[in-house]
Formats: C-alpha cells, sequence, structure tokens
C-alpha cells in the first residue's frame, strides 16, 4: 500500500502545472513591457517593478491596462506585431514575383511594387 494516495498526486500535479502556467504568464507580460514601444522608459521600469514585487497585482493590472495592446503585438494587428511576426521583404518579393509569373499583375505593376516594398 502506498502512503500517497491518487487524489494527492493528482493535486500535486494540478498545483504544479498552474504554478509552471503562471511563470510562463509572469515572462509573457515582462516580455511585452519591453516589446511594448508606447511605454516609454521610466513606465517600463515602473511596471517591471510592479510585477516583480506584486507579480499577482502587476500581472492582472497590466493585463487589464495593456491587454488589447498585448494581442495586437501577439497577433499581428497592428504593424509593429505585422512586422514582429507577418511577412519579411524576402517573402513580399516572392509572392510579388509569384503574381508577375502567373500573369495576375504587370510589368509595371511588378516593377512598382518592387520598388515600394524595397524602399
Amino acid at each position: 500500500m502506498s502512503s500517497y494516495p491518487l487524489l494527492d498526486a493528482f493535486l500535486t500535479m494540478l498545483w504544479f502545472f498552474l504554478w509552471i502556467l503562471w511563470l510562463f504568464l509572469i515572462f509573457w507580460v515582462l516580455l511585452d513591457i519591453f516589446r511594448s514601444h508606447n511605454i516609454g522608459g521610466w513606465g517600463k521600469a515602473g511596471w517591471i517593478l510592479l510585477v516583480v514585487f506584486l507579480p499577482l497585482i502587476g500581472v492582472l493590472i497590466y493585463v487589464a491596462v495593456h491587454g488589447q495592446d498585448m494581442a495586437d503585438r501577439m497577433g499581428g494587428g497592428t504593424a509593429e506585431g505585422e512586422a514582429s511576426y507577418g511577412t519579411t521583404t524576402s517573402s513580399e518579393l516572392s509572392q510579388l514575383a509569384d503574381l508577375h509569373d502567373r500573369g495576375v499583375i504587370s510589368d509595371e505593376e511588378y516593377a512598382a511594387g518592387k520598388e515600394k516594398i524595397l524602399h
């Protein structure tokens, strides 16, 4: 007979995975603070201090205040998100060349699009 019941093992695993999830959330918020371009240096320092020293309150307040900005940066809803997660110059050029090769766009449109992407 085991002195550690199955329910206790389940609860231990549950708490362990919740703790790992909590650490991921804290790191995600800290990374988002550093990635945010609309928060100044002192603002970032304040948020970091709040998240590090009062993590539960800091994370909840940060997500409440900047939750939509976080979603935009993660999902590519803004130009900033698209720059970090979206298409690159080489893939844009590849798509443009594919359209030109298939005859969807003319030589002039291809040249104009290429110029726009490269500059």
